[in-house]
């Protein structure tokens, strides 16, 4: 295999520079998940989409675990997936496409150092990808950009590159110039080899897994097109290349351009291209703003502490036991098996046992740095947004909540699982999964939520992993905002508005409004309040 890393990038480096995290992001069904598989099999890491190398297990994805997943056809959680290529150690975080669980992805592109923008081109930049994109500018992730679906009738090529411009204020650099789409998709340019990538269809005898054939413009190319084909290449690719953005890796870096790339990933055209671009492109561990002994500082990915934060925690991935695996992206130091770190909060603990993922699959993890992605087991010890380090002094500025669009009442339908439900309910908020607020009048549990997807996916887990059967119904609030200002004023509000406030999961107050009315008019009733949308736990 060819090494693709940056110059100087080679054995005698230190382990952290060859590290690749990056998430895949997308509007749902523009092919984020075909991608994915198609990315770990051009990797090599999988023999085929859906199949581990070396296990033979089929499956839907490697990234879709849980039963409503591979029921539903969608990525409804974050999952992790390792593997190297071209001499460097890529992390791909796979993040849940679909709107409900946006609070989930913003979490994992904390995590994430650079990013793949997939589109449909038959629609070009959709809503979900805008937020999406939003996202990773508040945090300067870089953006790669894989147009796909090109097989099929897509929109204009200088269409999808204006769309990318005017509706994501990115420069779009195309780095391959495509002849076609649909029926007639022949292939791609590529504009810095000048090399002419041939569109294969299924059944004609090539294997995708070798990346697509290659010709000379100005020889084979000639007789794999017609005339009329070539010459519409040559003057789009020229065209291109006049008036479109030069690709600039210092401006890709700094978040402001995308270099876009063409394909399919059903039938991984293009895919391997792909992959050899984020080895040459992507950058590798960043700075992480931080706090040590509550003043700002930085943790470099050179430095020689060991310290990492939870950016996600999910329980009972494997349902013969009742586990519970935080999701530790390290920023620095040399991490080894058996290690006893802190939490910013003063706890420790030995990782014993820390693993490697590939989605469910998991391996000992007898070292790691940072750029990494491990899973630390623990028994409730650790929280999202926690940081771990060796000193337990630094805290990585934490990943906040966000104010729930929906609010569910739970209703067991065995009174006697009490105790059960509250233990199952406190587990799956503390993935992220949803909030969970107990009133302080009745001690009801409420559920917060985006979106009514992610109610559903609550009520199959603690069904099919709690064995309790429970509904949630509607609740007479609409939305929840924490409360923040002098205690005496806050006091008198909670005093007034009794059967409205809650506590969430740390203990923090919170009023739960019956409409966003409410809320607007309890700001104006009580200006020394801060009503707020988010809360960064335990700040």
């Amino acid at each position: 295999m060819t090494d693709l890393a940056p110059a100087g990038q080679g054995a005698n480096r230190a382990p952290w520079s060859l590290r690749r995290t990056y998430a895949i992001i997308s509007h749902p069904d523009a092919g984020k998940t075909t991608l994915t598989e198609n990315i770990l099999a051009a990797a090599g890491a999988i023999r085929a989409a859906g199949q581990v190398r070396a296990r033979g297990e089929n499956r839907r994805t490697q990234s879709d675990w849980m039963k409503i997943e591979r029921e539903r056809g969608i990525s409804v959680s974050a999952s992790v997936m390792t593997y190297e290529y071209a001499g460097l150690t890529f992390n791909l975080l796979d993040t849940p496409g679909h709107e409900d669980f946006s609070e989930d992805t913003y979490r994992t592109l904390t995590a994430a150092d650079s990013a793949i923008m997939v589109l449909d081109a038959a629609k070009g930049v959709e809503p979900r990808t805008l937020k999406l994109v939003e996202v990773c500018r508040l945090r300067d992730i870089p953006i790669l950009t894989f147009i796909n679906k090109m097989d099929r009738e897509a929109l204009d090529t200088s269409v999808l590159l204006d769309d990318i411009a005017d509706k994501l204020a990115l420069d779009a650099a195309p780095m391959q110039w495509p002849v076609g789409s649909g029926n007639r998709f022949k292939g791609v340019m590529d504009l810095t080899s000048r090399d002419f990538l041939k569109y294969v269809r299924p059944g004609e005898g090539h294997n995708p897994g070798a990346g697509a054939p290659r010709f000379a413009m100005d020889g084979g190319a000639k007789a794999e097109l017609t005339p009329e084909e070539y010459e519409e290449l040559v003057e789009g690719a020229e065209l291109a290349q006049e008036v479109c953005p030069t690709f600039n890796p210092q401006s890709y870096e700094e978040g402001h351009m995308t270099p876009v790339y063409f394909g399919s990933a059903l039938r991984q055209f293009g895919v391997r291209e792909l992959l050899d671009a984020l080895a040459r492109h992507a950058p590798g561990p960043q700075t992480q703003v931080a706090t040590n002994n509550g003043r700002e500082d930085k943790l470099e990915p050179g430095d020689k502490e060991v310290a990492g934060f939870v950016f996600k925690v999910q329980a009972n991935m494997d349902p013969n036991h009742r586990d519970r695996v935080a999701f530790v992206r390290l920023c620095s130091g040399e991490f080894k098996r058996g290690m006893k770190l802190k939490t910013d909060q003063g706890k420790a603990l030995t990782v014993a046992n820390p693993t490697m993922f590939f989605a469910q699959d998991r391996e000992l993890a007898d070292e790691a740095y940072a750029g990494d992605v491990i899973g630390v087991p623990n028994h409730g010890t650790l929280r999202v947004g926690d940081t771990l380090s060796t000193s337990g002094k630094w805290r990585v500025a934490g990943l906040p909540n966000f104010a729930p669009e929906m609010l569910r009442r739970a209703r067991l339908k065995d009174p006697l699982k009490a105790k059960h439900l509250k233990k199952a309910l406190e587990s799956l908020a503390e993935e992220g999964v949803t909030q969970l607020f107990r009133l302080q009048v009745g001690g009801e549990y409420v559920v917060g939520a985006v979106g009514q997807l992610q109610i559903e996916v609550m009520a199959e887990r603690v069904d099919t992993e709690y064995g309790i059967e429970v509904t949630f119904e509607t609740a007479s609030f609409e939305t929840a905002r924490w409360l923040d200002g002098p205690s005496d004023k806050i006091d008198a509000f909670i005093d007034r508005h009794k059967t409205a406030i809650a506590e969430d999961i740390d203990g923090a107050i919170v009023f739960l409004a019956k409409s966003a009315w409410e809320v607007s008019y309890s700001e104006e009733k009580h200006p020394d309040i801060r009503f707020l949308k988010a809360k960064e736990r335990r700040a």
